[in-house]
């Protein structure tokens, strides 16, 4: 009896064990592609605040700094999101994968151009300077957006990537899709 428990107690292990080993960590493309819309739908929504925020607020350093420690901390958040992303279950996994982490590098030198800016700022024309460095260096961000999407919807197979961003209710925030 005592050797039948334990076979019993040693197939139902087995079998967990076997379950277990099939199992896939990577994201479907369409929930990985929603992800990646989500972060950056949020992002953009939290630079926007900002930047109306700073236009209502006038232009100061102390108004240039809060802002700027606003958009870092939503570009940290932005960038941290990216990197959980992963790698989506897709043959062309890798290559979205390696896209985003382009894009989240990119960005990453985009705030640091904005900190420059902001900390190097003095006097009106400094600030009016730190101001057009900010909002040339958002729109630059934008496009790098924008291409981004653009790479990602041309990868894979069959347009498995394309499929996803069209399906995607984050994603048609972003692309202005209906």
């Amino acid at each position: 009896m005592r050797v039948r428990a334990i076979a019993v107690a040693l197939v139902a292990s087995l079998a967990l064990l076997a379950a277990g080993c099939g199992k896939n960590d990577q994201p479907s493309t369409a929930a990985w592609t929603d992800d990646f819309c989500s972060a950056i739908t949020t992002w953009q929504s939290s630079i926007t605040s900002i930047v109306t925020s700073l236009q209502s607020s006038g232009l100061t350093k102390d108004s240039l700094t809060s802002a700027f420690d606003d958009a870092k901390s939503a570009t940290n958040d932005l960038t941290s999101s990216l990197g959980d992303l992963g790698k989506p279950d897709s043959e062309a996994g890798q290559q979205a994968q390696d896209a985003v982490e382009q894009l989240s590098s990119e960005i990453t030198t985009d705030i640091q151009t904005i900190q420059d800016a902001v900390d190097n700022a003095s006097g009106v024309s400094g600030y009016l300077n730190a101001a057009q460095v900010t909002k040339d260096t958002i729109s630059k961000a934008g496009s790098q957006v924008s291409t981004t999407i653009v790479t990602l919807q041309g990868v894979g197979a069959q347009d498995e990537f394309k499929n996803a961003f069209q399906d995607s209710s984050s994603c048609q925030k972003l692309t202005g899709g209906s």
